[in-house]
């Protein structure tokens, strides 16, 4: 039978669910070993009105806006999407997409035509009613030919919007997409009441759970119960408070002296801190945000797949998890697809660091040793730097010696990425196999880092697109996810976890949402006060 610590990790890995856990843990009969932060979600089941509930978090800007096309960090997303307005859809805490502003939805032929059914007797924050005009008039507003809207590029699919009556509206896309009722959960396409935008954009009217009362741009929020709420089983406070504090260092010390009952994106250095604090609960998830080493596949020597297969073998990814991440991740298997993706190929074998492997496809390629650069600064991702020195040390076991570029942080992303020809990234993920994937490997995408085109791989891209089936549909992104594995130029050995912390006054659900950061970023949603 698994330790509490063995079912700890499995929990931190991925491998279990939070209600797995539970179970497992009361059948053993060791609850007391748990710690009271994990065991009050057994306790508080049922969910309590009432409170003010105070959000520090990093982000936020003076030139902040309430216009959704220009969201980029938490501050604005959680403001947002877990305050003040809805999409059309949502992806719940297990993954799945469920409706948020609409009931049900339906796909046409080849997932061309997409029929919405919406939700009835919702209304926005002023008392309008909620109809199709206003979801036509908020989706325009990110596709216009002027639009420098985030979203732009994500829906700009759309050919035409039609109601069907004030509660139906029908999509005809360009070309088919399967995901499409996915797209609309985009943080970015939050629905403002039609014939006031600007208005709707300046006061922050939508039809959240909470009801903007001030926003001080870049500082503060606060925001009261809607009473008109149109779900009866989420939004249990009675205000919310959002805070911005940038620096990593302030926002865990509001935490710790009670300024603020919830942070995000603790400081894995100092995280040692907040744990001897018995009044504070550390909830992380392993979602779909990994760090990469891409390789320009149309320059040597990583136009050969041996060279390519060499390096990820001789990559210590268990290492990079335990010094890098600090144990807050886990390895990843050379592809971008993680455990916060319905398709995700957790059976796939997974690849370790086996420098004979690595000799061996060295010779494959017709070499004894191998000489590489390897381009790095921390603004690709927090301790970049270590990670490539340590890649280097790994790697010279298999007779690969790697030259770690220290690169200047300033200019890293116009400079080095895309041009050197190995270097280090990130990739927050993104909540559909087919957004990632025509992200940045799909044939002759802007941000393809490794310029691979493969064409199998674009030709099962396109299959999967228009394939509604669910079983058919995993076997496809399967097949992708190995195909990228073990012919790809990108090595990716680590998914770095979420990690936030929140007081032990706070009461939270089950499940925590893997999608994006506290909890989906629907924190002041879902939690409540014990």
């Amino acid at each position: 039978m698994s330790s509490v610590k063995d079912l700890q990790k499995m929990l931190a890995l991925g491998r279990i669910s939070r209600r797995e856990f539970l179970q497992a843990v009361t059948a053993v009969g060791v609850s007391a070993a748990v710690g009271p932060h994990l065991m009050s979600e057994a306790f508080a089941a049922t969910p309590k009105q009432g409170g003010h509930l105070r959000c520090g978090l990093e982000g936020g800007a003076t030139s902040d806006s309430l216009d959704g096309a220009t969201w980029t960090d938490a501050f604005m997303q959680m403001l947002g999407t877990g305050v003040t307005f809805d999409c059309l859809t949502e992806v719940a805490p297990d993954g799945s997409l469920r409706g948020e502003l609409c009931e049900s939805w339906e796909a046409g032929p080849e997932a061309k035509t997409w029929t919405f059914k919406l939700k009835q007797g919702v209304t926005f924050h002023n008392g309008k009613d909620f109809v199709a005009d206003d979801v036509i008039e908020s989706l325009q507003h990110h596709l216009g030919e002027d639009s420098t809207s985030a979203a732009k590029p994500i829906v700009d699919n759309i050919a035409e919007m039609k109601k069907d009556g004030d509660h139906v509206i029908v999509f005809e896309l360009k070309n088919g997409n399967a995901d499409f009722p996915f797209l609309l959960s985009d943080y970015h396409l939050v629905i403002y009441p039609g014939g006031m935008l600007d208005e709707a954009i300046a006061k922050g009217i939508g039809t959240g759970g909470y009801i903007l009362e001030s926003f001080e741009p870049g500082v503060r929020s606060v925001s009261r119960k809607n009473p008109n709420d149109h779900r009866s089983d989420r939004c249990f406070f009675d205000s919310v408070e959002i805070v911005g504090i940038a620096d990593i260092s302030a926002r865990m010390n509001a935490l710790m002296t009670g300024e603020v009952e919830a942070i995000n994106r603790v400081d894995l250095k100092t995280e040692h801190l907040l744990k001897r604090n018995k009044n504070i609960n550390i909830f992380e998830v392993t979602g779909n945000q990994h760090f990469t080493f891409p390789m320009i596949t149309t320059q040597d020597p990583y136009t050969d797949n041996n060279v390519r297969l060499a390096l990820k073998h001789a990559i210590n990814r268990v290492e990079l998890v335990e010094k890098i991440l600090k144990g807050h991740g886990m390895v990843g298997n050379d592809h971008p697809i993680g455990p916060a993706n319905q398709y995700w190929a957790k059976d796939m074998e997974q690849r370790t660091y086996d420098p004979d492997k690595a000799k061996f496809y060295l010779k494959e390629a017709g070499l004894d040793t191998l000489s590489v650069s390897l381009s790095a600064a921390d603004a690709a991702f927090p301790g970049a730097v270590d990670a490539a020195v340590l890649f280097k040390e790994s790697a010279a076991a298999a007779g690969i010696n790697i030259e770690v570029v220290r690169e200047p942080n300033d200019g890293y992303w116009s400079n080095v990425w895309l041009k050197k020809p190995f270097c280090a990234c990130y990739w927050a993920g993104r909540p559909t196999e087919d957004w990632m994937f025509s992200s940045t490997y799909e044939r002759g995408v802007p941000w393809n880092d490794t310029f691979w085109d493969h064409e199998q791989f674009n030709e099962l891209l396109i299959q999967a697109r228009v394939e509604l089936d669910t079983d058919k549909r995993r076997q496809i992104y399967h097949d992708m996810q190995r195909i990228v594995r073990d012919e790809g130029g990108t090595i990716i050995p680590m998914f770095a976890n979420y990690v936030d912390a929140a007081s032990t006054k706070l009461a939270q659900p089950e499940q925590i949402s893997n999608t994006w950061q506290m909890d989906g970023l629907r924190l002041p949603e879902r939690w409540w006060f014990a």
